[in-house]
């Protein structure tokens, strides 16, 4: 699973001014997925933040739709928009589309394929004009 680098995202309030964005995936043993998102808050030298959320996929035979749990019993619905064959770039949704990512596994992407990426977030109904890129050092 890994590590996928939050190229850019509409934000949820936790990372409105996110730096450095990792987010971080394993497959537990239950099957579950232990989650690591880390950024820097506010700058490229901001305070780093933490958040360990639990992932379950709901929909078994697409593996496209995830909860995230944050606080029990709570969870939210996360939609894999967009994963390339060679598992290299992938957007991530929510079904209201308030909030969406763009992660890639590497700091940057080649401006032509951030421009596909942003697309499919234009063809689901996202709001573009809430896009954020994300700085990394």
């Amino acid at each position: 699973m890994g590590d996928w680098y939050v190229i850019a995202h509409i934000p949820a309030f936790i990372e409105d001014e996110a730096h450095n964005a990792v987010e971080s995936y394993a497959l537990d043993k239950d099957g579950t997925i232990a989650t690591t998102y880390v950024f820097n808050d506010g700058g490229l030298d901001g305070p780093l933040k933490t958040y360990r959320p639990r992932g379950f996929v709901h929909n078994d035979e697409t593996k496209a739709e995830w909860r995230m749990q944050f606080v029990w019993p709570f969870k939210a619905a996360y939609l894999i928009v967009h994963l390339d064959d060679a598992y290299q770039t992938t957007v991530i949704g929510v079904p209201d589309r308030d909030y969406a990512w763009i992660m890639a596994r590497t700091k940057t992407l080649p401006e032509a394929r951030y421009q596909e990426l942003v697309e499919i977030l234009a063809e689901t109904g996202h709001d573009l004009t809430k896009l954020r890129r994300v700085p990394h050092r």
